[in-house]
C-alpha cells in the first residue's frame, strides 16, 4: 500500500483511497451490512470490470471482506467493510481535514 506524505508534516494519507470509486465502495459500505457485487455496480454506475479491479485491490489491503456462495444456482458475492477498512478511512478524513486547517 503506498502512502503519500503531506507537505504540512501531519501524516500520510492513503493512496488506495484517493480513487473516486474506492471511495465510493467505503460510502456504500459504511452503513450496510453486506452488500452484492450487482448493488454496488448498479449505485456507482460503473463497469462489472472497473468494479472488480478497484474491490480486488481493497481485498488484498484487508480493507473489505468477500463473501461467495451461490442462491439459485446463481453465483452472489457480496463484500463488507473491515476494522481495518473504516479505521483506513477514518485516518484518511482525519488526513485530509489537517490538510484543510493547514491550509487556512
Amino acid at each position: 500500500m503506498k502512502q503519500i506524505t503531506l507537505e504540512t508534516g501531519t501524516g500520510a494519507i492513503d493512496e488506495l483511497l484517493l480513487s473516486k470509486v474506492r471511495l465510493g465502495i467505503v460510502a456504500e459500505l459504511l452503513n450496510a451490512d453486506w452488500l452484492a457485487f450487482s448493488e454496488l455496480a448498479r449505485s456507482l454506475e460503473v463497469s462489472n470490470g472497473n468494479l472488480g479491479a478497484h474491490l480486488g485491490k481493497m481485498f488484498e489491503a484487508g480493507y473489505v471482506d468477500e463473501e461467495k456462495s451461490f442462491v439459485n444456482r446463481r453465483p452472489l458475492t457480496r463484500y463488507r467493510l473491515t476494522q481495518r477498512g473504516r479505521e483506513a478511512f477514518a485516518s484518511h478524513v482525519g488526513q485530509l481535514q489537517s490538510l484543510l486547517r493547514a491550509r487556512s
